[in-house]
């Protein structure tokens, strides 16, 4: 493990050609090759946490812009898209609470709101703080739009629901959600896709669903508490059945450690061959090589797609 080349040798052995990423809006993206390690913009302080002095530091230093007015501010937004897809950037990427709902507000709203965070910073009503975070949504989601980004979407967690919990044993999902509260920001653009993430196996028929119908929503892994294997099989099942083959990308999933990958996608690859042995082969009499066939597309072939990898 001390070897230098110790990454490369852990990505040969696990058959992996390149990672996705999630990285921090004021990442440099340098010392790293981006087409093993393939950038993506991760935008929760952006909307979220703009009101706090240092995300908006941040925001001014890597963009070379003084955050004076909403025009700086949208201007500030473009600037990290170009960094990012020049730098191979291939999605962009959000986790959001269940109570937020994408709408569009005015600039005059977003200005006041704007304003008010200048000079009161957290302190500001959190009217103007909800008010600038779906101005910011909208921002964002239009500069997917203009560079032909996916937008991910990991829809229904609460933070730190158990503050003295450990890392990343402190947040839960509310099964309160509807993706109902996304039909504006779908129906608004159609161009850009939105691959889905649900916090738990509860949510998965609506988000099955709205894949069936939206012909922009695509399912997209098994995410955090859906990410157990009795869930991702029932899952996986019911995606199979309802929602276009070329709308799903099986799964992905935090690694934390390279080494983490293969146990992860061997776990998922063993629930996929059996629902599709089961479901497919024995149950429909399809031959092995269809369900093969089937489960590649699945695993990989939507990804290149939907990536433009």
């Amino acid at each position: 493990m001390n070897a230098d080349n110790w990454s490369e040798q852990v990505l040969e052995k696990s058959g992996i050609e390149a990672v996705f990423l999630t990285n921090d809006f004021d990442d440099s993206l340098q010392g790293f090759d981006t087409n093993v390690y393939i950038p993506c913009l991760r935008t929760d302080d952006l909307v979220f946490h703009l009101a706090k002095q240092d995300v908006r530091d941040r925001l001014e230093v890597s963009t070379s812009t003084s955050l004076e007015s909403i025009t700086d501010l949208r201007q500030a937004v473009a600037t990290l898209f170009t960094h990012f897809k020049t730098n191979n950037a291939k999605a962009c990427a959000i986790s959001l609470p269940p109570s937020f709902s994408p709408s569009t507000i005015s600039d005059g709203r977003a200005k006041n709101a704007l304003q008010q965070i200048l000079t009161k910073g957290t302190e500001a009503d959190a009217s103007h703080i909800e008010a600038m975070a779906r101005w910011m949504f909208w921002t964002i989601t239009q500069q997917c739009e203009t560079h032909q980004l996916p937008f991910d979407l990991m829809i229904g967690v609460n933070r730190r629901v158990y503050p003295t919990g450990v890392f990343q044993g402190q947040d839960l999902y509310d099964s309160r959600v509807s993706l109902i509260q996304y039909q504006e920001v779908f129906n608004a653009f159609p161009t850009v896709t939105f691959p889905i993430s649900v916090l738990a196996s509860v949510t998965n028929q609506e988000l099955a669903s709205y894949a069936w119908i939206f012909p922009n929503v695509v399912t997209h892994g098994h995410w955090w508490y859906s990410n157990t294997p009795t869930f991702i099989e029932h899952d996986t099942a019911a995606r199979l059945e309802a929602v276009p083959q070329t709308k799903q990308i099986g799964y992905y999933s935090d690694m934390y450690k390279l080494e983490f990958a293969l146990p992860k996608f061997r776990m998922y690859k063993r629930i996929l061959s059996k629902v599709l042995a089961e479901r497919y082969v024995i149950d429909r009499n399809w031959s092995e090589q269809r369900a093969i066939e089937f489960g590649s597309i699945i695993l990989r072939g939507n990804v290149e797609t939907v990536f433009d990898i």
